[in-house]
């Protein structure tokens, strides 16, 4: 992330599949402002292949913008390891943390200058578009907001870079969405600088655009109780008064390619596994064990006979199995790998339709 002497402050915007209508948006708005003395990189977390081809075209209207591409569309969504790797390269006193469905008033930057003081953390008021003004084209000015933000929208932060540094980053045991961006307001907070919300005027206008809806034939990685996790791991940040995270992985670790692509080529060993307690725990204690090559892991479900079978020895007093519910067993893995795997090059899918789980995992040396 170069810079010149004039730059003060280093914007980072995260993305994965968004509207193309949406990103250009929020580039042209970045291209209009008063004050160019800024970086800005746009780091794609795991947008799809087609998707990725047609944000590169659009990115060539926009030389300004430093792209990154992480190409782990098969893993759980990762803001903040998306925002860490432009954390590590960032040489400007300042860091920002944008979204990319915002757009930008023309003196955003120069605002944001005026503001900024190496013990302080500062955020903005948010304006929300509705569906059909989002859809139109017009100057920042004009955009009209229908209704405010307040100050627990965090998602639109400026910090001082050696500070952010030495707290390790963003949290990234965060995955999927929620917390996150309230969590390092906290922590910021916990290390004696003070967070102050921005809310003379607005500067940031969010576009509409429908929550990300994820069908019941989806195989992407889902964890049906991620979001409660993470706000009660947040309530755990604010109790214990920390600063530092991500001390026991590497945080901002850029994606190596080489290792992502062997997990499109034979495995060095494939587990079968049925939806059994035992196995599951077996199975991922041994996890650890695997260096460097690329593992499979497959479960399907006990047919309704083995079942039944299992439930009669059980009401007999006989030896059992201790049989998980594929949805249960899905979660499990997921919190694994958020914990201990998170950087290790995996795809995941879960087939509900066919009740059956399939990781792929390259193990390092």
């Amino acid at each position: 992330m170069k810079h010149t002497v004039t730059e003060n402050i280093s914007m980072v915007l995260t993305n994965r599949n968004r509207d193309l209508r949406i990103v250009k948006q929020c580039l042209t708005s970045l291209k209009k402002q008063s004050k160019q003395s800024f970086v800005c990189t746009l780091v794609d977390y795991g947008s799809d292949a087609n998707y990725l081809k047609d944000l590169k075209k659009l990115l060539q209207d926009f030389p300004k913008i430093n792209f990154v591409s992480c190409e782990v569309s098969g893993q759980l969504w990762n803001k903040c390891r998306a925002i860490n790797i432009a954390l590590k390269a960032c040489e400007t006193p300042y860091f920002m943390v944008g979204d990319i469905d915002l757009m930008f008033h023309p003196d955003f930057i120069k605002t944001a200058n005026t503001l900024a003081k190496l013990n302080e953390v500062h955020y903005f008021l948010y304006g929300f578009l509705s569906e059909e003004e989002s859809e139109l084209n017009k100057e920042f000015i004009d955009y009209k907001v229908d209704f405010p933000g307040n100050n627990e929208v965090t998602g639109n932060t400026m910090f001082p870079t050696d500070v952010l540094k030495k707290l390790n980053g963003y949290d990234e045991f965060y995955h999927g969405w929620g917390a996150e961006d309230t969590d390092v307001h906290i922590r910021m907070k916990n290390q004696g600088l003070s967070v102050n919300f921005y809310d003379k005027e607005i500067l940031v206008k969010h576009q509409w655009h429908p929550k990300a809806y994820r069908s019941k034939l989806s195989k992407h990685p889902f964890h049906s109780q991620l979001e409660r996790i993470n706000h009660a791991y947040m309530n755990f940040t604010e109790a214990s008064k920390r600063t530092q995270v991500n001390q026991d992985l590497e945080w901002g670790k850029l994606p190596v390619t080489n290792h992502y692509n062997q997990l499109n080529n034979a495995c060095d060993k494939v587990f079968y596994l049925k939806a059994s307690n035992l196995e599951l725990k077996a199975f991922l204690a041994h996890l650890h064990n695997i260096k460097d090559g690329v593992i499979q892991l497959k479960i399907t479900d006990f047919s309704s006979r083995e079942k039944l079978k299992n439930n009669m020895k059980k009401l007999l007093g006989k030896k059992s199995i201790p049989v998980l519910a594929m949805e249960t067993i899905n979660n499990i893995i997921l919190e694994e790998i958020i914990t201990k795997f998170r950087n290790n090059p995996y795809k995941y899918q879960f087939d509900r339709t066919e009740n059956q789980i399939e990781l792929t995992m390259y193990c390092e040396a």
